[in-house]
């Protein structure tokens, strides 16, 4: 029997454990949802001794800047398939260009996840760089009722995203082909402005969007700032060509439609 061992059972990772007991993988895992208590050295090396496949979802400290699971058991990892959820926040501002595999990291604001995602690289890991996630129960829509969404006026400024459910099918997908080690951007096909899809979802929910403002009158936090500070699209064929990998949500019409089908 394939066995799975996941370090950071969290939202993308969970809907990965669910996909994988599905296919009638053991999975063992750490996190709140999980089995394996993260600090127990002992039990994290005996499940990973055992493991075929090790996949993290777990981001760096952010005290330390130093990736826990690397600092922490990247000793006991022996020789399974090695998988990490990454973030395209690696390529940093690209002020609107397009950015593949190929394109320079490590010289955004996100200089730890740089770090870590060579770490795992360096290690023989397939690595899936990911933009903004979306999916049922954490999306737009949540934000939008809440009363928390906002419209930035700002010309030119787009963003990448991915539905959750795309992000476990393109994993699966690196498995099941024998995909060689390396960086994987799993993005949507059509980069496109955070407006945009707040208009989009203020429709399907038959509200008015909230008013155009700018950046200062938003009041944002300084993570959301930070969002809004780089601009890139994220180009998805390295993945569609080696994975054989199809966006099952080619953009975000047809991501929300489903998650407000769902709901």
């Amino acid at each position: 029997m394939a066995r799975l061992f996941i370090f950071g059972l969290g939202y993308t990772a969970g809907r990965f454990a669910q996909e994988m007991r599905a296919r009638g993988w053991h999975v063992d895992a750490t996190g709140s949802a999980g089995n394996v208590e993260f600090s127990d050295r002992r039990a994290v090396g005996e499940a990973l001794a055992s493991a075929t496949h090790v996949l993290s979802s777990v981001p760096p400290d952010r005290e330390s800047g130093r990736d826990p699971v690397l600092h922490g058991h990247g000793d006991k990892f022996g020789e399974p398939w090695l998988g990490y959820l990454s973030s395209t926040g690696v390529y940093g501002d690209a002020a609107g260009a397009w950015v593949d595999e190929h394109s320079p990291t490590g010289g955004g604001r996100r200089t730890a996840r740089s770090k870590a995602d060579s770490g795992w690289l360096e290690l023989g890991a397939r690595v899936f760089r990911l933009p903004g996630i979306y999916g049922p129960g954490r999306s737009i829509f949540e934000r939008l009722e809440a009363g928390k969404a906002h419209r930035i006026d700002l010309p030119g400024q787009v963003f990448s995203r991915v539905h959750v459910d795309d992000i476990v099918a393109g994993v699966v997908a690196a498995i099941e082909s024998g995909a060689p080690a390396g960086a994987y951007n799993l993005a949507d096909d059509l980069p496109t402005s955070q407006n945009a899809v707040v208009e989009e979802a203020a429709r399907l929910l038959g509200i008015d969007p909230p008013p155009l403002q700018t950046i200062e009158e938003a009041d944002l936090s300084p993570m959301a700032r930070g969002f809004y500070a780089e601009n890139r699209r994220v180009a998805n064929g390295k993945a569609k060509r080696v994975l054989g990998w199809e966006p099952r949500y080619p953009t975000y019409r047809e991501g929300l439609a489903a998650i407000r089908a769902q709901a």
